[in-house]
């Protein structure tokens, strides 16, 4: 039966943590956006007590009017990290304007529901990294695993980032990592969505965070239906969690 040793696991990331910033940006700061999700709210707290809070500079990131910004702001408040808050909205306005005129030309006359649903997270990840190059950051990835496995992330958005320490952790196994690090309850199991459409996370996917989990762990999932849609989200998004294909020609000799 699958256990998860919750305190083992926070134990060696951090010191995991502490092992990357030292060989890939000794001395640099650790950029992350504050969502007021439990993904950035854990891996917030993780980088303060591997790192220590005055190296851990959070950036807000609504797109206009943010209904939820006060859990943002309470999750950079209870870690007293320093932080900042740059509004998008002007940002994703311009640029759709500025992509639909480029497409005109090809007589495109509106972008699709896709593209303006990702457009907001890549403009995100583009800040995080202006913000990071000028403080002499790195960006940290905020990703867990199950929704990675199915894809329900944008690729160069939220997907991106410098290092990712939740990448190889169930959703569930993120909550009980929260709850470890002695973050309020209300932030950690605070019932996920996109922000868009006023739909959860789990009314999107179809399926429950509990049993995508379970399926990860165990391999075990009693209704075949479903199986099969996890399944088939994760063939046809694959794409995202591997490096970008290239051909190879010739030998490098050289070490890497």
């Amino acid at each position: 039966m699958y256990e998860f040793d919750v305190k083992k696991v926070k134990v060696e990331l951090l010191k995991w943590i502490q092992e990357w910033f030292k060989e890939n940006g000794e001395g640099c700061n650790a950029v992350i956006g504050i969502s007021g999700g439990k993904d950035s709210t854990v891996t917030a707290a993780l980088l303060v007590e591997a790192l220590g809070k005055d190296r851990v500079i959070g950036v807000l990131m609504p797109n206009g009017v943010q209904a939820d910004i006060g859990d943002s702001k309470k999750v950079v408040e209870f870690l007293d990290i320093k932080n900042i808050t740059v509004n998008i909205k002007d940002a994703v306005q311009a640029e759709k304007t500025n992509i639909l005129n480029a497409l005109k030309d090809l007589k495109v006359n509106e972008l699709t529901e896709q593209t303006i649903i990702n457009l907001p997270p890549r403009i995100r990840m583009a800040t995080l990294y202006a913000v990071s190059q000028t403080v002499n950051g790195r960006v940290i990835n905020t990703c867990n695993l199950s929704e990675d496995w199915v894809g329900y992330s944008t690729r160069y958005g939220d997907s991106a980032g410098d290092v990712s320490p939740l990448a190889n952790l169930t959703v569930d196994e993120v909550k009980q990592l929260g709850i470890e690090l002695g973050l309020p309850k209300e932030l950690v199991y605070k019932t996920p969505s996109d922000g868009l459409c006023g739909k959860t996370d789990e009314d999107n996917l179809g399926f429950t965070y509990a049993t995508l989990d379970n399926y990860l762990r165990t391999g075990e999932c009693e209704d075949e239906n479903i199986k099969e849609v996890i399944d088939r989200k994760h063939r046809i998004n694959k794409f995202k969690l591997e490096l970008i294909p290239s051909y190879k020609y010739g030998e490098v000799k050289a070490k890497r």
